[in-house]
């Protein structure tokens, strides 16, 4: 298999990046049939950014802290690895930040969208699903995210929302140290809503929206759903699969 190696810039990625290319050359992107990345998982979410559109399968390598989206490194033939690597298709988020300054930025997110208070003010945010209203009051809180399964581990997880599973079909809607309501910790919703945040008060209460790799600061609303048009395929050791992790990650003590 011809692969494109794309390394973090830590000196243990460069190191093994050299090694790799010296023992199966490097590719180009467009001609590769699969691309992997060296680092940890900020390495992974770049490279997946970068690379998504030309519909190549991802074969993460950890060299980085935790490396979730990642395989180990090891000394293990690495075309054997890529044979029998398991697949599987994730879908990321679409979001359009809508700025007080009339501007529209869109951007993808394949772990979450998030909406983060900037100043001493708490946000106060009112959530939108499929046009709806479902709470009795706006929420009060420092933020809130959106998160896909894949990303439902990482931060998500670390602000008290739930581990889903890859195939649950279900995003994470989970509040970031949340005031009022006092008893709402979040919801899961079904892949196919469209989730609307808008900012209460937003010139005396500034919010930023992020994402993977984008930042929005001044955001009035936020318009986000699932985008079925940019799936990416990541592949994994048969031991090492997606799936059986985010099930193990729920029983870690």
């Amino acid at each position: 298999m011809k692969i494109h190696f794309h390394a973090g810039a830590t000196e243990e990625a460069q190191a093994a990046l050299k090694e790799l290319e010296a023992e199966h050359g490097q590719a180009a992107p467009e001609d590769a049939d699969v691309i992997i990345p060296l680092g940890g998982d900020g390495t992974m979410l770049e490279t997946l950014h970068k690379y998504h559109k030309l519909g190549k399968p991802f074969f993460g390598i950890n060299l980085g802290t935790v490396g979730f989206l990642l395989n180990p490194h090891n000394e293990g033939n690495l075309q054997d690895r890529l044979k029998n690597a398991k697949s599987f298709k994730i879908h990321p988020l679409r979001m359009t930040a809508h700025t007080t300054k009339g501007e529209d930025i869109q951007a993808l997110a394949f772990n979450e969208v998030a909406l983060f208070r900037e100043t001493r003010h708490a946000a106060k945010i009112k959530i939108l699903i499929d046009g709806k209203d479902p709470m009795a009051e706006d929420l009060v809180c420092d933020g809130i995210l959106l998160s896909t399964p894949a990303g439902s581990t990482a931060y998500n997880f670390s602000a008290g929302g739930s581990i889903i599973p890859l195939g649950g079909n279900v995003l994470a809607l989970t509040p970031i140290s949340p005031f009022r309501p006092r008893r709402w910790r979040g919801a899961q919703l079904p892949v196919n809503v469209k989730v609307r945040l808008e900012v209460i008060e937003p010139e005396y209460r500034p919010v930023r929206a992020e994402t993977d790799a984008t930042e929005v600061h001044n955001v009035a609303y936020v318009d986000i759903h699932q985008s079925r048009k940019h799936p990416v395929t990541l592949m994994f050791d048969p031991d090492h699969n997606l799936e059986e992790r985010i099930l193990k990650e729920q029983f870690l003590p």
